[in-house]
């Protein structure tokens, strides 16, 4: 049995503020990330993107990488504020300059450049506007992805608008632990909608610019698996958390309208965002969904002396559960459970063929080794997450997933948002002292995969 076709395009992914630095640099504006890490309390050790992994002075080296792994994709994203400093229709050529030089690297080295337009790092000065909350914003992001397109689509074809609207939305607007940091609920389902018909206005907008690109959304996705079927609360809450995180981009792209039980849950906050002509908005072509998976999601309800306190709690939903997740976790806390990357691929293609292929735009895993006295990566369990993932994203696709591209996160070790720098996902080591880059035996074994087209899955152990 093979696993993979012959095109098959095998990856990593990075995004712009994570790993770009230069934060300063060359009229970049600030964005949503300067001011919250700038904010004590918000992350760790009150880190920041400053400097990062200096990849916008480093990405030749760090392409040179990828070309030695044979990656033959490479998602990244554009730092909307290093290309429009404030928001508006003013451009930074010096931030077009950095993304052409880029691209042009990357084709030279036989690789294809995937680019998500939107990857958090909001301009500051539109949050001062209300950012995401505020509808203006649908407008301003089409202009802008229309701007990419112009910019670069005669050599990049495939173009994601907005990586993970749920985090930003809810993170950002709702619980406040991403940036902007706003805590209140209107808003955050403002941001949710507002989102959704940003992908579907900014989508026409691209392609009336070039009708030969790829336009796709990258989405958070999980499994919510439960502890007891029978149990109607639980399976009522388990409908409305997957409506929440994985309907609600999905259905709105391919029918216009939003999962019934939300819209209810949100009542008259979300009527009174709805305008004429909104559903007509949301509805659009859709060339592929990227899925970002890491770990399933177990719900329980949680004890009745526990209850009181987390109900009316500033997410409607995840407060009235409990986390049944199994052991072991990654250093992020976050369940290994690899049948679950088979099982959501499955169920998108099943649930909404309109959004054509699938690409898994991240999946990967945090943990801490670093170099040893010989300078060698062991990390094993991260070798052990990826391969368990790939055999079983292998057999979806052998059942029919329309799965095309598998970008691994991350191509190396960054910026964790509100983590800071305590969390690394990277296949690749970064000294955050020196920069120095080392292959961990995860990149290593990547390489052996790809060189094969999957068929090493067979066979490695760890």
């Amino acid at each position: 049995m093979t696993f993979f076709s012959k095109d098959f395009k095998w990856g990593a992914a990075t995004s712009s503020y994570q790993i770009e630095g230069a934060a300063h640099t060359d009229g970049r504006g600030a964005s949503v990330w300067d001011t919250f890490c700038a904010t004590p309390g918000k992350v760790k050790n009150m880190e920041n993107g400053d400097v990062a992994c200096d990849h916008y002075h480093r990405y030749p080296e760090d392409i040179a990488l990828m070309k030695e792994l044979g990656i033959q994709s490479y998602r990244f994203s554009l730092a909307w504020p290093r290309m429009f400093p404030n928001g508006d229709s003013v451009r930074e050529e010096r931030g077009f300059d950095f993304y052409n030089r880029l691209i042009n690297e990357l084709l030279a080295n036989d690789i294809e450049p995937v680019i998500t337009i939107y990857h958090w790092d909001l301009p500051q000065t539109l949050q001062d506007r209300g950012g995401w909350a505020n509808r203006e914003i649908v407008e301003i992001f089409a202009d802008y992805a229309a701007a990419c397109v112009e910019a670069f689509g005669d050599r990049v074809k495939s173009f994601i608008t907005l990586n993970e609207p749920w985090c930003f939305s809810w993170l950002g607007y709702a619980n406040g632990v991403h940036a902007p940091g706003v805590k209140d609920i209107d808003q955050a389902i403002a941001a949710a909608h507002h989102s959704a018909l940003a992908h579907g206005v900014a989508s026409r907008a691209m392609r009336a610019v070039r009708s030969d690109i790829k336009v796709g959304i990258a989405l958070n996705m999980t499994n919510y698996r439960v502890e007891d079927e029978n149990n109607a609360e639980l399976m009522q809450l388990k409908g409305l958390m997957d409506s929440h995180i994985n309907r609600w981009w999905t259905d709105a792209a391919v029918t216009g309208h939003y999962p019934e039980n939300l819209v209810e849950s949100y009542g008259e906050t979300l009527e009174k965002l709805m305008l004429p002509g909104d559903h007509e908005l949301l509805k659009v072509k859709t060339d592929f969904v990227g899925i970002n998976y890491y770990s399933d999601s177990f719900l329980g309800l949680p004890d009745a002396d526990t209850r009181p306190m987390i109900e009316g709690g500033l997410f409607p939903f995840t407060q009235r559960s409990k986390d049944n997740s199994p052991e072991p976790k990654t250093d992020m806390g976050w369940p290994i459970t690899p049948e679950g990357i088979h099982d959501l691929v499955l169920r998108v293609s099943r649930d909404w063929p309109e959004l054509g292929s699938i690409f898994i735009t991240e999946n990967g895993a945090a943990y801490p080794e670093g170099p040893d006295a010989s300078g060698e990566v062991h990390d094993d369990r991260r070798v052990d997450y990826l391969t368990s993932h790939l055999e079983a994203l292998g057999r979806a696709v052998n059942e029919g997933a329309p799965v095309t591209h598998y970008f691994a996160w991350s191509l190396m070790d960054n910026f964790e948002w509100a983590e800071g720098y305590d969390k690394r996902f990277g296949m690749i080591h970064v000294d955050f002292d020196t920069l120095v880059r080392t292959p961990k035996k995860s990149a290593r074994i990547y390489a052996t995969i790809i060189e094969s087209n999957g068929e090493s899955l067979k066979a490695v152990t760890v």
